[in-house]
């Protein structure tokens, strides 16, 4: 049986566009989709809906925010097929919790009650952080919301060789029929001593080789796994972050892969990761890998 694909909604107009998009992953997928809201919330942003005489505040504003979000769900896709559930959690909390039995878990890039100008929202960046499955930020433009670019981009960090990162980009390409653009950075000391790169003579050249080679291994079988999956490989000099963040204008989905210590609390998102999610100019998977 098929995890569902989680969302948490808020009522915010990030978390409805993370609801559109969420349709659109689980009918790809042919999963079903769980929309979580997460009742404490409100205790801490000051929401004041229009109460009834019979039923707590909070209460008729989760009932409202979960049905709103059911019925957008539904009419963009009545195959997919859709459920709700109102938990009594702070909301980071919950939906960590939802994560352990989730496909992924799928969030907007700022809540209801955040500062306009904040790049990401807290509860977002705590789920990427922490979760045991693959999590979704959900931002960008229209055209990488609607899938309009055709194309995956994988960052390849240095320990990707059999990465859930790989895995995950893998699959999400072929199910579009889109090209998986994988890519690594590279920079060249500015005084290199390398006797491999004195080897061969060129510092520079020696760098780019070795990405090369890099990129090959973390794909490694997944390629052959995958042979109707178009896969650009790149290897470009410059700062990694940079490098993503300038290709995410022309992807679908950014991917990215979390290192998770085992028995280690709290955030646990490298520079990298951190960037995306703040800067990306499309969807952020944040996908953890078990140390």
């Amino acid at each position: 049986m098929e995890l569902p694909l989680v969302v948490g909604v808020d009522g915010s107009e990030s978390s409805l566009k993370a609801v559109d998009w969420a349709v659109a992953e689980a009918a790809r997928h042919g999963l079903a989709l769980r929309l979580v809201y997460a009742s404490l919330w409100e205790r801490y942003e000051g929401q004041t809906p229009v109460s009834s005489p019979d039923r707590p505040t909070d209460e008729v504003l989760a009932d409202s925010i979960v049905a709103t979000a059911a019925q957008r769900a539904r009419r963009r896709d009545p195959d997919v097929k859709v459920t709700t559930a109102v938990l009594p959690e702070e909301a980071a909390t919950a939906l960590l919790t939802e994560g352990h039995n989730a496909f992924a878990v799928v969030t907007g890039s700022r809540g209801r009650g955040e500062l306009a100008g904040l790049l990401l929202g807290s509860v977002s960046l705590a789920v990427a952080a922490g979760a045991s499955c693959p999590v979704i930020v959900v931002r960008g433009d229209t055209a990488a919301l609607s899938a309009g670019h055709g194309r995956i981009l994988l960052g390849i960090g240095e320990a990707a060789r059999g990465s859930s990162a790989v895995d995950f980009a893998f699959r999400e390409a072929a199910t579009r029929g889109c090209t998986l653009d994988a890519v690594r950075a590279w920079r060249c000391p500015a005084h290199e001593t390398t006797d491999h790169a004195l080897l061969i003579g060129d510092a520079a050249a020696y760098h780019e080789m070795r990405a090369a080679t890099v990129v090959d291994e973390a794909l490694g079988s997944a390629v052959d796994d995958h042979p109707d999956v178009l896969v650009r490989r790149t290897t470009l000099e410059g700062q990694a972050r940079k490098v993503l963040l300038d290709r995410s204008a022309a992807a679908d989905l950014l991917i990215v892969g979390a290192r998770r210590r085992q028995g280690h609390f709290g955030l646990q998102l490298g520079r990298l990761a951190h960037a995306a999610l703040h800067h990306a100019a499309c969807p952020v998977a944040v996908v953890p890998q078990r140390v």
